[in-house]
């Protein structure tokens, strides 16, 4: 828009900010596949794709990097990590249970002893009961 104090044009921040594009693994694996095949260069990809050459250079420098863990036996440190979130979850879902459990009987008992009322009536008709 054009300022009118100083005769110059002045740019919203958003008008100029891009929008991020993000890519889904599938995408971005079928791209640096069809890199390391050999048939097209970085540049032809990244023009067919409209990506820009760096992202495409940094996804394919990823893939090198992480390629060797297809191939491990084993755990990895992320399984394990899994596993181990899942493990403490099974035992706090197990606790959550245990005290619904002792707290349904509480309630349960509560209301035998008190009655629905609840204890302060109680205490209330026996100090009435005790003064009269």
């Amino acid at each position: 828009m054009r300022h009118e104090k100083y005769g110059r044009t002045e740019y919203n921040n958003e008008m100029m900010k891009k929008k991020k594009n993000t890519y889904n693994p599938e995408f971005k694996s079928k791209v640096v596949l069809e890199l390391l095949s050999g048939q097209h260069t970085l540049n032809e990809l990244a023009e067919k794709y409209q990506i820009s050459p760096a992202t495409l250079s940094g996804w394919h420098k990823q893939f090198q990097e992480h390629a060797a863990e297809v191939f491990q036996r084993g755990e990895t440190d992320s399984s394990r990590e899994i596993e181990a979130k899942e493990r403490e979850i099974t035992v706090l879902q197990q606790k959550v249970g245990q005290l619904t459990i002792e707290c349904d009987w509480l309630k349960k008992k509560y209301n035998e002893i008190f009655g629905p009322e609840g204890a302060t009536k109680a205490s209330f008709y026996r100090k009435q009961k005790a003064d009269g």
